[in-house]
This record gives C-alpha cells, sequence and structure tokens, in this order.
C-alpha cells in the first residue's frame, strides 16, 4: 500500500460530538480529533430534545477544520447513538427538535404495548431489547397522544440517517441503526407492519433500509460551499455508533466478547445470524445488525452515565473534577463497601445521582458510602459486577466460552474499570482502540471505496495500527462475594 487515503468521521455521542480526520497509508491507520462540541439536550416544557441545528452546525464545523487543513479528502461518514429520531414534512423540513431518549414520555409505554401485543410477538418480529426508550415506544407515545406530527409528517428518520440525508440528500434508513429501533423485522430485513400497525404508528414514515458501507453520493454543493469541503463522497458506515465500535474491534477469532464502554456499556459477542430464542428473550438480550451479514447479540447496561452524571452534580456544586481524578479518589477508597444495580430505574434519569447512592444503599441495608471516593467505587465495582452477570448469560445463549473480552471505546482508558472487569469474571481482558467507534466508522469508508478488502483486513489494519492493553484476572473469593450480593439485589 503506498498511496494514502483521507476521512473525515463525525462521531455524535450523547454527551459530546467530535469530527476525527484519519489517514490510511503505509499499512496502518492513523486518526486524531479535530473538532469537538458538546452534546447535551435541552429541556423545554414538553420535555427533553436534541437540539438538532447546534449538532448540525458543529458537524459543519468540524468539516470546515477539515477543509482548512488543504488535505484532499476520500470521503465523510457520520455515526451516532440509536433510537432517536427526527420526522420530516413533505418539503423534506425537519418538524420540531428530536426527543432525547431519556425524557419521561416513554413511561409506561412497553406495559401499554403489550396490551397489544404479547411480549414473545414483539421479539420474534423485532429481535430487539426492551427498553422504555426504543423508538416504537416513543412513537407509542405519540400515537396515545394523537400527535399531529403524525397527520402532517412523510419521513421518519432516525439521528444518523437526518443527518446523511442534510449531508447527501439522500432519504434513506440504514440498516445497523434500524435494527436499535424495535421495529425492524431481524429475518426479513424490513420494517414490521404487523407491529408497526398494533401501535398506531403510521408504516408510510419508514423507507428503503441501506445496507452499511454504502455511498449515498457527493456533499450537496451547499453544505460544500459552506464548509469549503469539496468533492467529497457521503459514506453511510455502520451509522449506529456501536455497530462502528465492534467494526473496530481487533478480534482474531469469533471466540470473544466485548464491551464497548462508554456511557452505555454495552455487552455483547458478533454472531452469525440473529438469535430469537426463548432465552434470549428471557434475557432481554438485543439482536443489531452488523455489518457484512453479521448479527451483534448484546445487552445494554447503564455504563459510565453514572460517574459522569455524578461529577456534574459535583460540579454543579461548585467541584470541578476530572474523570482521571475521580478514579484515583475511586483507587484509594474502601473496596466492596456495597453494591447497587446500575440498571435500577433509579440511576436511569439525570439528577443527584450521589444522592441516589446513598439512598439505595441505605434502603437495601448496605454501608452507605460517603465520600467521593467511596460512591465513586462503589459504582466502578458495581459495573463490573453486573458485566460479570451478563456476560455469563451471553456466554449461555452462544453456547461457547468466550475469551478474551475486548474493551473498546472512551470507557477503556479507564484502568481501574478493566482491572474490576478481569477481576469480576475471571477473563483476560484487552483494551482498545480507544476510538473504537471513529476508527469502525472510518474502515468502513475505506471499504466502501475499495480501499481496504474486506473486514479481515480491516481488523488487522486495527491490530498493526492500534496500542492495546491487557489485563489477567485476580481476587476471586471477594468479587464471588461481592458478586452474591448483586444476585440477591437483582432477584
Amino acid at each position: 500500500m503506498t498511496s494514502s487515503h483521507h476521512y473525515l468521521a463525525i462521531d455524535l455521542g450523547a454527551e459530546s460530538g467530535r469530527a476525527m480526520h484519519a489517514t490510511l497509508a503505509d499499512g496502518r491507520l492513523s486518526i486524531e480529533e479535530i473538532h469537538r462540541f458538546i452534546n447535551l439536550p435541552v429541556r423545554v416544557p414538553d420535555g427533553f430534545h436534541w437540539d438538532a441545528l447546534h449538532q448540525w452546525s458543529e458537524i459543519k464545523a468540524g468539516m470546515a477544520v477539515a477543509a482548512r487543513s488543504g488535505l484532499k479528502y476520500s470521503s465523510i461518514g457520520l455515526d451516532t447513538w440509536g433510537v432517536d429520531f427526527g420526522l420530516l414534512d413533505r418539503n423534506g423540513a425537519l418538524l420540531g427538535n428530536p426527543f432525547y431518549y431519556r425524557d419521561a414520555r416513554t413511561d409506561g409505554m412497553i406495559e401499554e404495548s403489550l396490551k397489544r401485543l404479547t411480549r414473545e410477538q414483539i421479539f420474534t418480529k423485532t429481535g430487539a431489547q426492551f427498553s422504555s426508550f426504543n423508538t416504537l415506544n416513543q412513537l407509542l407515545s405519540m400515537a396515545l397522544d394523537k400527535s399531529p406530527f403524525f397527520e402532517i409528517a412523510e419521513v421518519l428518520l432516525t439521528m444518523p440517517d437526518l443527518f446523511n440525508y442534510w449531508m447527501s440528500g439522500v432519504v434513506a434508513n440504514e440498516f445497523t441503526n434500524a435494527t436499535t429501533t424495535q421495529c425492524l423485522n431481524p429475518l426479513t430485513h424490513d420494517w414490521d407492519r404487523d407491529v408497526l400497525a398494533a401501535m398506531d404508528i403510521p408504516a408510510r414514515l419508514f423507507r428503503p433500509v441501506i445496507n452499511p458501507g454504502t455511498v449515498l453520493g457527493q456533499l450537496l454543493p451547499n453544505v460544500a460551499a459552506d464548509t469549503g469541503l469539496k468533492d467529497v463522497s457521503v459514506v453511510a458506515p455502520a451509522c449506529h455508533d456501536t455497530g462502528s465500535a465492534v467494526v473496530a474491534v481487533p478480534m482474531q477469532n469469533s471466540d470473544c466478547a466485548w464491551i464497548s464502554s462508554g456511557t452505555w456499556s454495552i455487552i455483547g459477542a458478533e454472531v452469525p445470524e440473529p438469535n430469537l430464542s426463548e432465552k434470549a428473550l428471557a434475557y432481554n438480550f438485543a439482536n443489531e445488525g452488523s455489518v457484512f451479514g453479521a448479527w451483534r447479540l448484546l445487552k445494554n447496561v447503564v455504563g459510565l452515565w453514572i460517574v459522569q452524571e455524578c461529577r456534574r452534580y459535583w460540579k454543579k456544586h461548585g467541584e470541578d473534577l476530572n474523570y482521571t481524578e475521580l478514579t484515583q479518589m475511586a483507587e484509594e477508597a474502601k473496596p466492596f463497601l456495597a453494591v447497587i444495580d446500575p440498571d435500577n430505574d433509579l440511576f436511569i434519569y439525570p439528577g443527584r445521582m450521589p444522592e441516589k447512592i446513598q439512598e439505595y444503599c441505605a434502603e437495601t441495608g448496605q454501608a452507605v458510602p460517603q465520600t467521593k471516593g467511596e460512591i465513586l467505587r462503589v459504582v466502578l465495582e458495581s459495573l463490573a459486577l453486573k458485566y460479570r452477570f451478563v456476560f455469563g448469560r451471553l456466554e449461555e445463549l452462544v453456547g461457547k466460552h468466550l475469551n478474551p473480552i475486548h474493551i473498546i471505546g472512551g470507557g477503556s482508558q479507564n484502568r481501574l474499570l478493566n482491572q474490576f472487569t478481569a477481576d469480576s469474571t475471571g477473563r483476560t481482558v484487552v483494551t482498545g482502540p480507544v476510538e473504537a467507534t471513529a476508527v469502525g466508522n472510518v474502515l468502513m469508508q475505506a471499504i466502501a471505496l475499495g480501499h481496504l478488502g474486506s473486514l479481515a483486513e480491516a481488523r488487522a489494519l486495527v491490530r498493526a495500527s492500534c496500542d492495546v492493553e491487557t489485563y489477567q484476572p485476580g481476587n476471586p473469593a471477594q468479587w464471588d462475594q461481592a458478586y452474591s450480593t448483586l444476585l440477591d439485589l437483582i432477584k
């Protein structure tokens, strides 16, 4: 490989967004952040929304930074979180700001959906994990409220589809993100009209499903004029951020698991086909689309969101501590003071997070952490214990021993949690790449344009280009005792 290629990856997360410049040259991939911005929901009288116009202006600001470099970019690709969406009218205009998935409008919607179809019917037809914030439940809440948007909307676009439309003019739903909606049939790869009809959701809103790695066309002239980024192809990578991240897992065979660690901890394995078994339903696992016909069998665990919320709370009260300082406090704190279930409803919504942790520990008859370090250590130990719980069920579903566990994404920088994960699960943990989502985004762009020949070649490139770190398990007795406490809490 003698020629070099340049790519721009837009990675939009639920806390921040960034533009990443990548170069593929001499058998190695290099990547660097060139623009970052805060991405937070905004509360108005009808609930929490995303500020889509702010997001779009920052995405274009990232393009402008890339253009000023003078480099010739081959393509641009964008990924975001799943489930959230915008609605367009017949003229292609966005109808209102998209709702934030943690908005309370979906409270009780799982129970409402089960009045219309059984849990088994919904799972068999969608393969999705039951979560209150799924697109299906967001739309069901609109149907129950008789939203006027349903009368005037013509198109539903998930968040990456919306930005792809604004970049390329192409109206389509990308496959990996579509599989997070609980509206897509995993066997037909098309929208399930039966589920939509049962929930009074207009099927006309949904557009054709395109595969990850689709070249959508050239950047629209108005976007090129605004940013200075010209003659650039728009590629739909794996547009769901976890889908992109898993592309970058430096696995050498399928007998491994992975954790995409960030605001959410997403624990899963790559499998050849969706698992729609009764046990997968009972364990509330999700089947999400991957690339080249594979699937991601996974389960979401509330992840470093809890730490992020603690940090926001302390900052609001006058102490602005960075994550390195917070982790150091946790490392120095007393171990195994108490255990929380990170997925308890108490921790789903923003606000008062340290107080909520203390309340939970008191209500469950445990020691109550007092210092910041104690609170954070309880959180990190509890995350590792919940990983063990989910990981055991994952191995049961795939029917084989999974080792190592690859931890990818921004959360892989938390070395204390990495070691706790190895200790708790009894498995070797391999971390990296940190920028897995952006790397996977770029890899799919390169494959789409013919600069890489296969997924195997792309993952070999990751192994050659990115530093990884290995953690070995230890201290099993104390972790076993703490795990028993967790099991008692989630019975």
